[in-house]
């Protein structure tokens, strides 16, 4: 008999032992009608029954006494051995175990118990009582009630100074716990006595921590391991990272160094996926981020990439959106190209795709917004809380420019907020340190009809509005920059005109004077030549006259076909010299 069946449940979720087994069918009780009890009542006819459509309602006061549940540890250790067998030491175990082996009774009880055992086995095996045959399927549940939340639990700072409730952090194996980091952010502020614990509550047990963080500075962030839920990672006030094992106590296990810290407050810290799942990031105001996509305080979104290998290619892209700074900024679960932003009086959803403005935005509201978060379960929902004590829902496939529901959470101002795994359950903790739990109807944690496809395009649609206007805006920016070097050009040209004429102008009296002086070094050269005559013809004096005139007439003109006039009547004078006898 081998019989090899691997178990991948935990015991726990096994639930109840189930026996089954046949009988004969029994009855239990049979009363017969008794006709002397008859004679006793009096027959009611006709009968008038008053009836009313509203529901019978009634009010019912009862004080119960509060219940208070209380965590204990149990130690388990080995036993069953004899006194003279000591169970740490193994040759000593090994040879009693031998020794139990080699007994009749031990075999003899083993094959009996086997057989009962592998019966029990194969029915097991036949069939699983627990399955569950549609959990892979999708929920596409579509139901009309109206988006609702209410108040669980409130989870109250169990000192007497009142800190604010900085970060949370849901347990990651069943989010039966909450981790809250308590500090006061206001610089030089906090008072001298404040306790600097954080705590980590039990959903059912509102009345007292389950246990007490200790740091050496107070704890601005908390976050749970993925990959080991025991451990703990903080973000202190003086900018060390702390990290805690909850197996080990109260005590921080791990401290970094002064020398090796940040200089300001720790505002951000994430564990990153790894092998070891020990690797971790954090962020702060005294440098930049060189991996992640970040929300800085002027506003800026920073994308960046740490295995760049020059400095210029660790900044991807920037986004500018925001007044102030960022005080929350996450990827949509869903569709990661995009992500929220909640800064100043608004919140953003941005694309990848667009970086000159986010695609979709709230509305401008009264109060500042101090954080906000996707749901996990639904792409077109998120969730943003404000500085007057109210917690936003949004659904984009309801309704985009109002808040599907709006729910006033508390007095004081809301600090941050945490929505679980499965979208039912939201933590909200405010500037006094109080925690609140809601719970959210089903319509806005179970998963529409289509309702990814619905969200894909409305991301989409935006987009690629975003684009158009983008380019529309830089064509009208081209075209008015045009335009201004347009009147540029025609002041430049109209100045080049009037240098044109000046220019013109002294061209043609240089021009003039050369042909001059060249008239008269030929009429010098010509009489040097000729011997002079006795008397002069009056074909010359009039020719010198005409050419005199010409030339006269010529200037006033100042043209260039002057000057060809005034060379041909020349040479026509020096034709008429020649003509003459001496």
């Amino acid at each position: 008999m081998e019989i090899v069946y691997v178990y991948l449940k935990k015991r726990s979720e096994f639930g109840k032992q189930c026996n089954f087994s046949d009988r004969q069918a029994e009855l239990n009780i049979d009363i017969s009608p008794n006709p002397e009890l008859a004679a006793l009542y009096v027959e009611r006819n006709p009968v008038d029954t008053g009836i009313q459509c509203s529901a019978s309602m009634s009010e019912h006061e009862a004080n119960t006494e509060r219940f208070e549940m209380e965590s204990c540890g149990v130690n388990h250790v080995e036993g069953g051995w004899p006194k003279d067998v000591n169970p740490q030491e193994l040759e000593q175990t090994i040879r009693f175990r031998k020794k139990v082996e080699k007994d009749e009774n031990y075999i003899n009880a083993v094959m009996q118990l086997g057989s009962i055992m592998e019966h029990c086995i194969k029915q097991n095996n036949a069939i699983d009582i627990y399955e569950e045959y549609f959990d892979d399927e999708e929920a596409v549940e579509v139901t009309e009630e109206a988006p609702s939340a209410k108040t669980i639990n409130v989870f109250r700072d169990p000192q007497e100074i009142k800190r604010t409730a900085t970060h949370l952090s849901w347990h990651p194996d069943g989010n039966r716990k909450l981790a809250v980091a308590y500090s006061c952010l206001k610089f030089q502020r906090a008072p001298m006595s404040m306790n600097y614990d954080s705590y980590i509550w039990d959903l059912e047990n509102p009345n007292r921590p389950e246990i007490a963080l200790k740091p050496s500075s107070p704890l601005v962030t908390l976050e749970y391991n993925p990959k080991d839920s025991h451990v703990l990672l903080g973000g202190c006030y003086n900018g060390q990272i702390a990290c805690w094992d909850t197996r080990k106590g109260s005590l921080v296990a791990e401290l970094s160094t002064i020398e090796f810290s940040h200089r300001d407050p720790v505002y951000g810290t994430i564990w990153l996926q790894s092998k070891t799942g020990t690797e971790c990031f954090s962020a702060s105001t005294d440098g930049q981020p060189t991996k992640f996509m970040v929300g800085t305080e002027q506003g800026i979104v920073i994308s960046c990439n740490r295995k760049a290998k020059t400095q210029a290619e660790k900044i991807v892209c920037t986004f500018y959106g925001h007044h102030g700074p960022i005080y929350a900024l996450q990827r949509n679960p869903f569709y990661p190209k995009n992500f929220l932003t909640v800064g100043d009086w608004t919140a953003r959803i941005w694309s990848e795709d667009s970086r000159e403005s986010s695609i979709m935005w709230t509305k401008y509201h009264m109060a500042y917004l101090s954080d906000g978060a996707w749901s996990p379960v639904r792409p077109a929902v998120f969730f943003t809380t404000k500085m007057d004590g109210t917690l936003d829902i949004w659904d984009l496939v309801f309704k985009q420019c109002d808040p599907a529901l709006s729910l006033k959470v508390c007095d004081d101002p809301l600090f941050c907020l945490r929505v679980q795994d499965n979208g039912c359950l939201i933590a909200c903790g405010s500037e006094l340190g109080t925690t609140t739990l809601l719970e959210v109807s089903s319509s806005l944690s179970t998963l529409q009809r289509n309702e990814k496809n619905i969200a894909s395009s409305i991301f989409e649609r935006e987009t690629r509005r975003e684009k158009i206007l983008e380019a529309r805006h830089r064509e009208m920016r081209l075209k008015e920059k045009g335009k201004a070097e347009g009147k540029e050009d025609d002041q430049k040209e109209e100045e080049a005109v009037l240098d044109l004429d000046e220019l013109v102008g002294k061209a043609e009296e240089e021009f003039f004077e050369v042909i001059f002086s060249e008239l008269k070094r030929k009429e010098a050269e010509a009489l040097k030549k000729k011997p002079k005559p006795r008397k002069k013809s009056s074909i010359k004096v009039e020719a010198e006259e005409e050419v005199e005139e010409n030339v006269g007439e010529e200037e006033e003109a100042g043209g260039i076909i002057g000057v060809d006039a005034v060379e041909d009547m020349s040479e026509e004078a020096g034709e008429e010299q020649e003509a003459v006898p001496t």
